[in-house]
């Protein structure tokens, strides 16, 4: 079957827009807020586009940041109902901790509570080996995870982040990590609860976690995500926050005044750069048989709107194979028909899938539906919406 691609200039009805900017870029007209931090990023989660940057790509010590990756590592290749036994790494563990007695058993989900609300180092160790088979083999998926994200600066050496040579990440990556994560409903679910009771197999009481990060008490809708320190890395902070249902998260390294920062920088992006609806689903583009096969919101500053360009790139396919047209009933692309590659300077910076007026188009997912285990259901969901679109993209 041969494949042939058509380029067609883009005639939308007028609201389909679509933009994005670096964030040098963005700051060039926008002067972004002043920081004490050495390093910062913040970042729009629904589109992963960057909105500030200050020396976003310096490596730098992240401290229990780098429980955000062990936290989406686990929910990812575990179950939240499995019980979790502390072994004598885990026990006694240095630094901040939930005190958790060895042999202690306690479900992966409270332990995660645990993890991101009381930033437990004996809960990283303990969750580490449950899901790695221990610290070593649970690195590996922390650093797969980080390449499979496009972390392109991060290097993880255990899953809490005392301070350890060869164990840095940026603002700029760990901006990405959390917009990543906070699409995992289980995730953003517990790094938003202030407070967390667990049961506790040893004593008459229960344990009781209130959370670190007085983001959640000091900033209108704010809703995470970690705090960090160590005397290497210094004050670290990352917070998020939703307002008009924009999710923003901020980020800053060795800041020692990391929480008024993070309220000028999340009141930076709100005002800004609100997300903008710039495609409806199911939109009809002009002149075609062919709709939108997703909506698409995007954050905008309002100078940036009339500089985008668009292409239709339709994909036909001509001929039948060998086996007189199974091929063609088993094609992954189904009604799918190209895709609206979006260009901001001759720079893709989005596309949209297309399909034939008519024709099946998936749903997009729904996260509060997904079931135990998290973002299972969504990756599977984004793994085929990518393995479709290379479909297309492929000569």
């Amino acid at each position: 079957m041969r494949k042939i691609t058509k380029v067609i200039a883009c005639m939308l009805i007028p609201v389909f827009l679509l933009s994005s900017l670096g964030a040098t870029q963005a700051q060039a007209t926008i002067q972004g807020p002043s920081t004490h931090a050495q390093s910062a990023a913040l970042i729009d989660v629904t589109s992963g586009r960057i909105l500030y940057s200050k020396d976003g790509d310096k490596e730098l010590r992240i401290a229990s940041l780098t429980k955000i990756m062990t936290a989406i590592v686990a929910i990812e290749h575990s179950r939240l109902d499995d019980k979790v036994k502390v072994s004598p790494t885990a026990f006694a563990k240095e630094g901040s901790s939930l005190y958790l007695k060895l042999g202690e058993e306690m479900t992966l989900e409270n332990m995660l509570y645990g993890l991101m609300l009381r930033s437990g180092n004996d809960a990283a160790s303990a969750i580490a080996e449950h899901v790695g088979g221990s610290e070593e083999g649970f690195v590996l998926l922390m650093n797969k995870k980080a390449e499979q994200i496009g972390l392109t600066h991060s290097h993880f050496m255990n899953p809490h982040g005392l301070d350890a040579e060869g164990h840095y990440s940026t603002a700029n990556d760990l901006a990405r990590l959390t917009a990543y994560a906070l699409h995992n409903p289980v995730f953003k679910r517990i790094v938003a609860t202030e407070d967390k009771s667990a049961p506790n197999p040893n004593e008459s009481w229960e344990y009781s976690w209130h959370n670190k990060n007085k983001m959640l008490r000091m900033y209108e809708g704010a809703d995470g995500v970690k705090t960090g320190y160590t005397k290497k890395a210094f004050r670290c902070l990352v917070s998020s926050a939703t307002r008009n249902g924009q999710q923003l998260a901020a980020v800053t390294l060795n800041d020692g005044n990391d929480w008024n920062d993070h309220a000028r920088m999340l009141d930076f992006g709100f005002e800004y750069f609100p997300l903008v609806e710039v495609a409806k689903q199911e939109q009809p583009v002009q002149n075609t048989d062919v709709v939108t096969g997703r909506g698409f919101w995007y954050p905008l500053a309002k100078s940036e709107q009339g500089s985008l360009t668009k292409k239709l790139i339709l994909h036909e396919n001509r001929g039948q194979s060998e086996t007189e047209g199974k091929e063609q009933s088993t094609d992954p692309s189904f009604g799918l028909a190209g895709r609206i590659d979006m260009q901001l300077d001759g720079k893709l910076v989005g596309s949209i899938p297309v399909y034939r007026k008519g024709s099946y188009i998936p749903p997009e997912p729904k996260t509060e539906d997904a079931t135990l285990g998290g973002i299972g259901d969504v990756s599977s969901w984004a793994a085929a919406w990518r393995a479709v679109l290379s479909h297309l993209l492929s000569p």
